[in-house]
């Protein structure tokens, strides 16, 4: 479900839950603490996925199953992530070996540097799409990588880009062939911290400080809102109606 490799000092946390890497509540559970565990333990962290797929996001089958209290839970843990993440006293790279729309992209957007595999893959926050609105935190954050408009413009088409075109915005920093995706995430790190340690850290930290504040501003209040959107009407219709497609697509592949 989440494996560790060990670049030196920097630690890779790689997604490996098949067939879509989709974060399930124990994923999101292990990569919580994993990201915990690892700002304290590694002066790096990278998170990769498979080939051709990062994370296709949160796992709305199971997450459909689950009574409202269930679902609260799995919500303060994802959002307990991204916090992880955007407060991480080290600094963090995801390596987007392929696809990632949804949740992939939103772990990647709470990262500092967003090296992504070339070609035709692609990324965005399509919540809106598939019945989702789009958190607060999680649009601040979009905001800070691409700009007020450009954050309006892909958040409420939900729009998903090509690989190139996310460069272009500032959604992804630098692209890569599909094998050079967690080498240059690494070597990003490393760049990293071959600078003067305490100099770069204190600087890192003010720059996050609006990502670590967005995360916080209203926390509750934002989780209860997801939940109650959730079980609404219109998107528990939108919801299901994704799964069926996504049971089809299975069946006939």
């Amino acid at each position: 479900m989440l494996e560790r490799h060990e670049h030196g000092t920097i630690l890779e946390l790689r997604l490996a839950r098949p067939p879509a890497n989709a974060l399930s509540p124990q994923l999101i559970a292990a990569l919580r603490d994993a990201v915990e565990e690892g700002a304290l333990s590694a002066e790096g962290l990278v998170l990769s996925g498979a080939p051709g797929i990062f994370s296709a996001g949160l796992d709305v089958p199971a997450l459909l199953a689950l009574e409202r209290q269930g679902l609260a839970e799995v919500v303060r843990d994802f959002f307990a992530l991204v916090r992880a993440l955007a407060a991480c006293r080290v600094p963090v790279a995801a390596a987007l070996t392929g696809h990632s729309p949804a949740g992939g992209a939103v772990l990647a957007l709470f990262c500092d540097h967003r090296v992504m595999a070339a070609g035709e893959f692609r990324i965005g926050l399509n919540e809106v799409q598939v019945g989702i609105g789009l958190p607060a935190p999680i649009l601040a954050a979009l905001a800070e990588r691409v700009g007020a408009r450009q954050a309006a413009r892909l958040a409420i088409g939900g729009t998903l880009i090509p690989a190139a075109e996310a460069l272009a915005c500032g959604l992804v920093d630098e692209l890569a062939p599909a094998d050079e995706v967690v080498p240059r995430a690494v070597a990003w790190c490393r760049g990293l911290l071959a600078l003067p340690r305490g100099p770069m850290l204190r600087t890192r930290e003010l720059c996050r400080e609006r990502l670590v504040a967005a995360c916080d501003d209203r926390e509750e209040a934002v989780r209860d809102r997801f939940v109650e959107d959730w079980f609404g009407e219109e998107t528990q219709a939108a919801l299901r109606a994704l799964v069926e497609r996504l049971q089809r697509k299975g069946r006939e592949g």
